[in-house]
């Protein structure tokens, strides 16, 4: 990095951060890592799902179907309720419903 202009005081304008302030690097290093780490932790929980979604598939069982209850379940009961007449009634549309 070149040297400083002469005559500049107060902190080097080149490591200033989105603030104007300085950039602590040990800060954004532990968010980064504390960031890494709960990427390996989702990475593994997705793979623990996929394992009982293929446990239950052995078991004969449908993931897809049961995916979509999971979905279902997420939502709040009116939310349930939304759904399922909208689903209704594309399905009779479609004549897929009597």
């Amino acid at each position: 990095m070149p040297p400083r202009p002469e005559g500049e005081e107060g902190p080097d304008p080149r490591h200033n951060g989105f603030e104007g302030g300085p950039v602590a690097a040990d800060e954004v290093r532990l968010l980064i890592e504390r960031a890494e780490r709960l990427i390996e932790e989702k990475k593994g929980i997705a793979d623990d799902i996929k394992g009982v979604m293929a446990e239950a598939k052995g078991r004969g069982y449908d993931p897809s179907a049961l995916q979509d209850i999971i979905k279902l379940r997420a939502k709040k009961p009116e939310e349930q309720h939304e759904r399922q007449a909208i689903l209704e009634v594309y399905l009779r549309a479609l004549g897929m419903m009597s």
